[in-house]
């Protein structure tokens, strides 16, 4: 595998955990609110090769307690699931994010995951504004992950105009039953359609209002506002 780049150290991207984290290069969707987007639609060298990774990945043992493998799209790429069986091998707890749209590669990773984060983007009826008409591949993800045993959580980040108050109910029906449901705060800034760069995020009041939409529908919710 190549990785656009490393994070040596993170203290959000797994819960509890103090991380390294893995960018991997390219996309299937293109929001237009993403802050990678560089990588996903114009990935460009150098790259940092799986050797050299795991290289400093060994070096950084003592510092971290986890790798997080994250893009892009992580399992766009059919070598993920060998590059995870390297982590295990050499006994890192691992997480990985996707976006859910590659079901037959995600089920090859889960054996060598701790931890999943799915990104539900918005309701369905809105997919086809990031890029997509289908969504059969991320519905069969959810259920994927909610049969499964490993630990996982479902998240969505409130980016005003795509997440609205009307979309909770449909995105708790696409989630029901799941364990674990994250709100997240979307921040203005540096993203793929530059009109996302002075939308006003929602107050914490909003999106404590959304959350308690949610209970209907999953165990547990998580604010990260």
């Amino acid at each position: 595998m190549k990785f656009s780049g490393i994070q040596k150290t993170s203290l959000i991207d797994f819960p509890e955990k103090i991380a390294t984290v893995l960018f991997t290069p390219g996309c299937n969707l293109r929001c237009p609110f993403c802050h990678n987007w560089r990588i996903v639609v114009d990935p460009k060298p150098p790259f940092l090769n799986e050797e050299n990774a795991l290289k400093i990945l060994e070096k950084r043992k003592r510092f971290v307690d986890a790798v997080v493998v994250t893009g892009g799209e992580p399992t766009l790429h059919n070598e993920l699931p060998k590059f995870l069986k390297k982590l295990k091998e050499k006994a890192f707890t691992v997480k990985l994010d996707t976006n859910g749209f590659y079901p037959q590669v995600l089920e090859e990773c889960l054996v060598y995951v701790d931890y999943v984060a799915l990104d539900v983007k918005t309701s369905l009826e809105k997919y086809e504004r990031l890029g997509t008409k289908e969504t059969k591949t991320l519905l069969r993800t959810i259920e994927i992950l909610k049969s499964g045993k490993v630990d996982y959580e479902f998240r969505t980040t409130v980016v005003p105009g795509f997440v609205d108050a009307e979309d909770i109910s449909r995105i708790g029906e696409i989630v029901k039953g799941a364990k674990t449901f994250a709100f997240q705060q979307f921040i203005s800034g540096d993203t793929l359609n530059r009109n996302f760069e002075t939308v006003k995020p929602y107050s914490p009041e909003t999106i404590i209002g959304f959350a308690e939409k949610m209970k209907d529908y999953v165990e547990k919710r998580i604010l990260r506002i």
